[in-house]
């Protein structure tokens, strides 16, 4: 089946795309969603702009859509998105990088269902850490981009998602209930390498935003 992926550049959503891939399906494009807003319900925002250099070195085709980012509102503009997919790509489904978050999966299904498309959510209700040692097992390479929950501060920001890294989510779980694949919004990620990649990224640059007490987030440049 040809699909297309909601693709932020994120642990989730990369996986999604391997996983899809690895069931045989066709992937048309990767659909970004740009978002104005920072806090967006729907969509991951740190370093969301370098999404597009991920999917150079995967090779595949690069829709983007900018929004405001207004809740509810934004969903208009994911819909335009998927519409050009269907028209440009001829896509029969979409993909999405959905854990546990309801609100997104029923928004995204809702939409698929009103343009007669299929939804596939791969890693829907996967088991954190399961998920996050298949990735490792995967040789997928992962930077963290954002933080936004006590007690991760900005010396987690680029932090790669390894098996200490698992071991010092885990504790933080126990202690503060952070979702070990951040699935809460406690942390957002890029993925500099993995098996769909030509080439791993190097980041050249980066920027350190401070936006709360326990809010930061890291602007990359890739190369």
């Amino acid at each position: 089946m040809k699909l297309g992926v909601l693709f932020s550049g994120g642990k989730d959503s990369v996986y999604a795309t391997y996983l899809a891939k690895k069931f045989g399906h066709e992937i048309s494009c990767l659909i970004s969603v740009v978002s104005e807003n920072k806090e967006s319900y729907m969509f991951h925002t740190p370093s969301i702009k370098k999404a597009e250099r991920q999917t150079e070195v995967m090779g595949i085709p690069f829709l983007s859509q900018k929004t405001k980012g207004k809740k509810e509102i934004e969903l208009e503009d994911l819909e335009k998105a998927i519409k050009k997919a269907i028209k440009d790509y001829r896509i029969e489904g979409v993909v999405t990088g959905a854990i546990q978050s309801v609100y997104q999966a029923s928004r995204i299904q809702k939409i698929c269902d009103k343009l007669n498309i299929e939804c596939f959510n791969p890693l829907w209700q996967k088991n954190e850490e399961e998920y996050l040692s298949e990735l490792i097992k995967n040789k997928f390479e992962i930077i963290l981009v954002g933080v936004f929950a006590y007690p991760l501060d900005e010396k987690w920001l680029g932090k790669k998602i390894d098996k200490n890294f698992i071991k010092e989510i885990e504790k933080l779980n126990k202690k503060y209930q952070i979702h070990v694949a951040g699935e809460g919004g406690e942390f957002e990620t890029f993925v500099l390498n993995c098996p769909l990649f030509k080439r791993g990224l190097k980041v050249m640059d980066k920027k350190i935003l401070k936006e709360g007490e326990n809010s930061f987030r890291m602007e990359v440049e890739v190369e």
